[in-house]
């Protein structure tokens, strides 16, 4: 990406693809390309340096728009995020100032929080483990047959492990804490955990 500067002020943000004109001269799209850095610099046209320090996981939160600016003293254009936000753990519910802006009615849900939303995942994950063996218990249940004592105890280790996993989601007291659940170590290990699996 780069940026055009003029009079101290970035005025286009050309993506390269196409040549650009300024003032009376007309350039080609290979100045991207086959200028130096110095060269394109020379006629106000910088490559952006982005700095993500601020960038986070967007699974976990909300990052800013980048915000780009010339910096004189280093003679750079640098793009920037601002602070990014935890998304909520919680559900969000609509306020009297939502309802006021006619978003919604005050009290009604607005959106899931990541808590609901990660349990529901483990939910759905628990569900498609077992279905393929739903019928050896529905069998079991219709006929007064018993069923096999191995499928019946992993069955039962999979629900456990995903009560398990939701309860360590509920004790999650901030964003963070609940993105390390997740986080693999060196190991392939991740403190959720995984669902048992049936050998």
């Amino acid at each position: 990406m780069f940026a055009l500067v003029e009079s101290g002020s970035i005025t286009q943000m050309p993506n390269g693809n196409k040549g650009i004109q300024i003032g009376d001269v007309k350039y080609p799209r290979t100045i991207y390309t086959l200028w130096t850095e110095s060269e394109r610099n020379a006629i106000g046209i910088y490559t952006v340096e982005v700095d993500d320090t601020n960038f986070k996981d967007g699974e976990w939160y909300i990052n800013t728009n980048i915000s780009y600016a010339y910096d004189a003293s280093a003679n750079k254009v640098k793009g920037t995020y601002g602070t990014a936000t935890a998304k909520s753990l919680d559900d969000v519910l609509f306020t009297q100032a939502d309802q006021d802006a006619g978003l919604g009615t005050k009290g009604e849900l607005n959106y899931r929080g990541l808590k609901y939303i990660k349990k529901e995942m483990i939910d759905n994950q628990c569900a498609g483990i077992l279905a393929p063996s739903d019928w050896m218990y529905i069998k079991a249940g219709e006929e007064g047959a018993s069923m096999d004592s191995g499928w019946k105890t992993w069955r039962a280790s999979v629900r456990t492990k995903c009560n398990s996993m939701q309860t360590q989601i509920d004790n999650a007291s901030d964003v963070d804490a609940l993105a390390a659940l997740y986080t693999y170590n060196g190991s392939g290990v991740r403190p959720l955990g995984e669902f048992p699996i049936k050998e």
